[in-house]
């Protein structure tokens, strides 16, 4: 496996591979990779002639008063983890390369899909996403590219921004991968102290309680969204950032009976440590109680 840090680098190994019309699969991280990004390369690995995984901690998607500085960083346990999940290069570019010197130039997807969910908490969050995103396209120029549901906005954001710009890629959203007791796996999970690893188990039950309701036959936005916060509420170490019903896949404000397709997500803290969960809510599960 090759571990390549410069675009250049980069660029030239992908060369031959471009010119022998080869499929190139793309992961973008930012490290500190778990079995859910393993998903990921598993899947670009099998799907495609070539799989590239990026590690980048990408600090314009930070606020000042975010974890930048303390988001964990293990690289070569990620070089192990994606090498036997089939990665053939490891991109790992440091802040320099892929920001020179000067104002950077932004890329930014606007509306209200943006705006909400974790849009709304971290208002700089996305344009760092789709800025570094974009550049690392540019870089790669996969085929394919895979990103996890858990971070459904922005994957939503993503498609949409690949859409815009017509880049010639397609975005493979990837379902949710969790623990056997349902806690969705993120690299923030190893901030979480023992008390806080089993309160965090409020996000997925709520969810899970949320989508019976729904497939017993309960339509109704606001009843949903209410038994989420109860259950959420009754865990003492939690507090609530958002819990929102948005319209996919454009995220646009739902009715007050839910119709279509439609997210469920939901931002907590437990403790200092902010996780984000969510689960799909489609019209077609609904059950016909008549």
């Amino acid at each position: 496996m090759n571990i390549c840090t410069t675009v250049e680098e980069m660029r030239q190994l992908l060369k031959p591979a471009r010119l022998a019309n080869k499929s190139i699969g793309f992961v973008p991280t930012m490290g500190a990779l778990h079995a859910g990004h393993a998903s990921l390369i598993t899947a670009a690995s099998k799907a495609n002639d070539i799989t590239v995984v990026s590690i980048f901690v990408n600090p314009t998607q930070f606020a000042p008063n975010e974890d930048l500085d303390n988001y964990p960083r293990t690289f070569e346990q990620d070089v192990k983890l994606a090498a036997n999940c089939g990665a053939d290069i490891i991109f790992k570019p440091d802040v320099a390369c892929l920001y020179p010197a000067g104002d950077p130039t932004w890329v930014e997807v606007t509306g209200d899909i943006t705006k909400v969910l974790c849009g709304k908490s971290r208002p700089i969050h996305f344009r760092g996403v789709t800025t570094v995103v974009s550049k690392l396209f540019n870089i790669v120029g996969p085929t394919n590219a895979y990103f996890g549901q858990k971070d459904a906005q922005q994957v939503q954001i993503i498609k949409k921004m690949v859409r815009d710009l017509m880049f010639d890629i397609k975005i493979n959203a990837m379902p949710i991968v969790r623990e056997e007791d349902g806690l969705a796996l993120s690299s923030r999970n190893a901030y979480l102290s023992p008390a806080e690893r089993k309160a965090a188990l409020v996000l997925s039950k709520s969810l899970t309680s949320a989508l019976t309701a729904f497939n017993n036959g309960v339509v109704n936005t606001q009843q949903l969204l209410n038994q989420v916060i109860d259950s959420i509420q009754s865990e003492p170490l939690a507090k609530i950032d958002y819990v929102e019903i948005y319209q996919l896949p454009d995220l646009t404000a739902c009715q007050a009976e839910l119709a279509r397709s439609n997210l469920l997500a939901v931002g907590v803290y437990i403790g200092k440590t902010r996780l984000i969960d969510n689960i799909i809510l489609e019209e077609t599960n609904v059950v016909d109680n008549a």
